[in-house]
Parts: structure tokens; C-alpha cells; sequence
């Protein structure tokens, strides 16, 4: 594992389940994971309009991308979420947290987009991670 420091200064205010800032020690190997959407290896769509299977098929995709670079969700300190509507917020952190560790939680961003790749797919996530 990567010296990664994870931190929330008093001077932000206080995140729901992110980090507000990580550093990485030197020689670490960084790695960048393309956004994986809620498609399995073997084609199948998660459900339509299902933000819950569609946001956990999308991370399990970002954990099968770091594993194949080396690394794992303990690794990562960068996530980013793209989504076609903000409403299932509650629901896409509550999946999220099963992939994370929610006491160093990751940095964080959420894009709301005007659609993705495919009008069925609610949800696109990518990872930066660091290995030491």
C-alpha cells in the first residue's frame, strides 16, 4: 500500500463520505482507471433506472480495473462519479461505501452530465489510485 494521507481541513466544510484533500509520498506507482459504466465483462446491462445495481456494477467494474494494474479500493484516493441526475445521491454514496473505507475515504467528485454513452446507463466512475 501507497503512504496516501487523507485530510479535511476545519477551514472547508465538512464532507459526506469523501476527503476533501490526499497526498501521495514519493515513489509511489500511480494508476488511472478509464469511467467504467454498469456493464459486465459479458455485455449485460445493469437494470434500467435502477441506481443502486447500476452504481455497484459500475464500481465492481472500477475494482476489476484497478486489480488487473495491482492495486485495490484500499488504494484508491481520487473517485470520480459522472450521473444523468443528482436525486439518487443518497443511494450511490450508500453503494459507494461498500467499495471504500469509509474511515480514509477517498477524494471525491460528482459531475452531473447530460447523458452517457448509452441513454439506459445512469452512472459512469472512475479511480486514481496510488501503490507503493
Amino acid at each position: 500500500m501507497a503512504d496516501i494521507e487523507f485530510s479535511t481541513p476545519d477551514t472547508l466544510p465538512q464532507p459526506n463520505g469523501y476527503s476533501h484533500v490526499a497526498s501521495v509520498g514519493p515513489g509511489s506507482r500511480l494508476v488511472w482507471t478509464s469511467g467504467q459504466v454498469p456493464i459486465a465483462a459479458d455485455g449485460t446491462v445493469a437494470p434500467a433506472g435502477d441506481w443502486a445495481a447500476q452504481t455497484r456494477q459500475a464500481m465492481h467494474n472500477v475494482g476489476a480495473a484497478l486489480a488487473a494494474a495491482g492495486a485495490t479500493w484500499t488504494d484508491v484516493f481520487k473517485l470520480t462519479f459522472y450521473v444523468v441526475d443528482t436525486s439518487a445521491l443518497a443511494t450511490v454514496r450508500q453503494v459507494r461505501d461498500e467499495f471504500v473505507d469509509t474511515e480514509r475515504p477517498p477524494t471525491s467528485s460528482l459531475v452531473q452530465v447530460a447523458g452517457l454513452v448509452r441513454p439506459d446507463l445512469l452512472i459512469e466512475v472512475e479511480a486514481v489510485a496510488a501503490i507503493g
